[in-house]
């Protein structure tokens, strides 16, 4: 009578604690924003050219502003010089105001006589809408439109995506899973509990990754905060998923809650720590990348997965244990051989007909979608591209490049000994793309002297593209050249820091997917006590990102109308698919080798399919629905991110994970566990009383 008490008081103070995290923590979700910044010239790669003109651009006091470019058009015929002298003057009215930097340039107009513009450099540290709602109306002139454009407006937009993130976005994506739960498990309680679980993994994350970020160790911005409550949300749905399933099973073949609540526990500890290991470890691999918010998503996402599997091994359990067959209602709890009827076990069947004719099916549509890969265009979404939405900075930079150069606004910026200046001039007008270079002077007016600081001038080589086009990116690979007669000269700007983190993420893919790739191999090795099996499986979720890749290089130029994707969306996709892909294959593999222990190489692979294959299923659902959440935000690089994963991961569970794996391995026999005992054909132990069923297929 007084054992049963006892039994109460380790899930009572689970609990307690967790319920102590949330209350204590619920705020820090929302004070992410608080941490985190959106100006994208913090991220960029740290040895790149352009960075270091970034460098020498503070003791300029250029780098510490951001320009706000001013771009005037008339309604109907050319602009008049009073309108001209109205722009300058509304210009010169900003000096000294709150959060302006300098003396803001004159108006000048364009060739064509049918625009104005100008520069006005602003304070990064104070919020751009903020200052643009105020410079807006401050900057209109009678009978001419005023837009803004440039760094200032972009990052002002990029701050409107994101606002509400911790709210739109993590409403959204708890709705879809709380609906999916409740479809699965048909089911009140239980989907409520399992996103209680989940929310209180993100708040201790999101508690962890603000003090981290608050004392630098760590940066954030709009789209690893995103990522970190997709990842959290969907990570600690599928382990709570594989830990209910368990839990049921066992409840069923027990009746004894605490019996199995243990049992749940024992057997699903070890496929989840490895999934977690190889999710956390796989991101961990991205502080190898030279891209500053590359190294930012991998700490960060690595807390958030601990987070999400600390809260599935230990408050789910404690939940459910206390609760007991309450937590089904009005469900009741199944047993494991009820999992054999439906549609699992003739998947099983078809597995165990034609093993080989299923996997070579299942191979060579994915051979043939992985050979459009190459067709992927990941040198960077153009700025008309960026927002998937209609955005402000968009259409004024469209305005802009009309009626003036294609770089105006964002010339590329040349780093010179000022003793070379004119050289350099000289040399940067000679450059095919190039329409005009000239030294910044003290004023910034074209007749006054140089400005000199520590013997450097900046040079500003306007560019007949625009900024963000690929032929842009071409023009300073020729300024490069042309000026490397001085090791002293460096070229960075806008389109130089776009280029060098196009080429730093090629390199940093070439570098981490092979170091991803070895850890993944290295934990499922550990885990399945075999290489045949891990190299498989590892060849499998490869394949499928190959094939995910090249489905959405289709998708995205004939549907979506996307030019080219963000240079890190190949890196992103490839650590998420790879690594969630080999969580659903752990899932599944970690089962087979436990019933095939029990029952055989052939029974194992069956039965470790059926009883797997709804929730895997489910989890795959879920983590694809919670990444495509990610579309509330209206940005290109996270809206193909969360495309990729999804269809990935509905790929991988649908496909590879149910069929390719399960026919590979049937095929291959005990050779699929090579070296060990299982691989040798070593027959099984006697199955348990309690899990011991009938043959899957109904021919023992």
């Amino acid at each position: 009578m007084t054992w049963r008490p006892i039994r109460m008081l380790v899930p009572l103070l689970l609990v307690v604690v967790w319920l102590a995290v949330g209350g204590g923590f619920g705020s820090y979700a929302g004070k992410l924003t608080e941490v985190s910044t959106n100006d994208q010239a913090a991220f960029l790669p740290e040895s790149a050219e352009s960075t270091r003109v970034l460098d020498v651009q503070e003791k300029f006091r250029q780098g510490a502003t951001q320009p706000l470019i001013v771009v005037w058009t008339a309604d109907g015929g050319t602009i008049t010089p009073e309108q001209t002298a109205a722009a300058t003057q509304m210009l010169n009215s900003l000096r000294g105001t709150a959060g302006v930097v300098g003396s803001p340039t004159p108006a000048f107009g364009s060739d064509d006589g049918l625009a104005l513009r100008g520069v006005i450099q602003l304070d990064p540290d104070i919020p751009p809408r903020e200052l643009l709602d105020r410079i807006r109306p401050a900057v209109a002139v009678d009978g001419l439109r005023a837009e803004l454009a440039g760094p200032a407006a972009t990052r002002a937009d990029l701050s409107a995506a994101f606002a509400g993130i911790d709210g739109l976005l993590l409403g959204v994506a708890l709705i879809t899973v709380l609906i999916i739960l409740l479809a699965v498990y048909r089911s009140v309680l239980l989907p409520l509990i399992i996103i209680v679980g989940s929310v209180f993994a993100l708040t201790l994350a999101s508690a962890v990754v603000y003090f981290l970020a608050d004392r630098g160790v760590v940066k954030v911005d709009g789209q690893v905060q995103g990522i970190l409550f997709i990842l959290v949300i969907g990570a600690a749905t599928d382990y709570a998923l594989l830990l209910t399933a368990r839990f049921r099973e066992e409840l069923a073949a027990t009746g004894d809650r605490f019996a199995a609540g243990r049992i749940a526990v024992r057997r699903s500890f070890e496929p989840i720590v490895a999934s977690a290991a190889t999710v956390a470890l796989g991101l961990l691999a991205l502080l190898l990348s030279n891209l500053t918010n590359n190294r930012a998503l991998g700490p960060v996402g690595a807390i958030g997965i601990v987070c999400a599997a600390l809260s599935a091994l230990t408050f789910l359990p404690a939940v459910l244990v206390l609760l007991g067959r309450t937590a089904l209602w009005p469900a009741k709890p199944r047993p494991a051989d009820a999992a054999t009827r439906g549609i699992w076990s003739r998947v099983a069947a078809a597995v165990d007909r034609r093993p080989r004719r299923l996997w070579i099916l299942t191979t060579l549509p994915l051979i043939a979608l992985a050979l459009f890969t190459p067709q992927l265009n990941a040198r960077g979404v153009p700025l008309d591209e960026t927002f998937v939405n209609d955005a402000p900075s968009v259409a004024a930079q469209a305005t802009l490049s009309k009626h003036f150069p294609g770089g105006s606004g964002q010339p590329a910026v040349v780093v010179a000994p000022a003793e070379r200046a004119d050289a350099v001039v000289a040399a940067a007008r000679g450059v095919k793309g190039v329409p005009d270079a000239a030294v910044v002077t003290q004023t910034g007016r074209p007749a006054d002297s140089p400005k000199v600081v520590d013997g450097l001038v900046l040079v500003e080589a306007t560019l007949s593209d625009a900024p963000d086009s690929d032929a842009a990116q071409d023009t300073v690979q020729r300024l490069r050249a042309a000026l490397a007669f001085d090791r002293g000269v460096l070229v960075g700007g806008y389109t130089a820091q776009r280029y060098d983190t196009t080429e730093t993420a090629e390199n940093d893919t070439l570098l981490i997917v092979p170091v991803v790739l070895a850890i993944i191999l290295l934990i499922l090795i550990v885990l399945l006590r075999s290489l045949m099996a891990p190299v498989l499986l590892v060849v499998t979720v490869a394949l499928n990102f190959l094939a995910t890749l090249g489905l959405s290089t289709l998708v995205f130029t004939h549907i979506f109308g996307f030019t080219g994707v963000d240079a890190s969306v190949p890196l992103y996709g490839f650590v998420f698919l790879v690594a969630l892909g080999v969580d659903y294959n752990i899932f599944l593999m970690s089962r087979v080798r436990e019933e095939t222990v029990r029952h055989g190489v052939r029974e194992g692979i069956l039965r470790g399919l059926v009883t797997t294959g709804g929730v895997i299923t489910s989890a795959g659902v879920v983590l694809a629905a919670t990444f495509a959440a990610l579309v509330v935000i209206p940005l290109a690089f996270l809206v193909q991110t969360a495309f990729i994963v999804a269809l990935g991961v509905l790929l991988d569970t649908l496909v590879v994970r149910s069929l390719l794996v399960p026919a590979l391995v049937r095929d291959l026999g005990p050779r699929a566990w090579w070296p060990s005992r299982l691989g040798r054909g070593t027959p099984p132990s006697q199955p348990r009383e309690d899990t011991a069923h009938a043959s899957i297929t109904g021919d023992r």
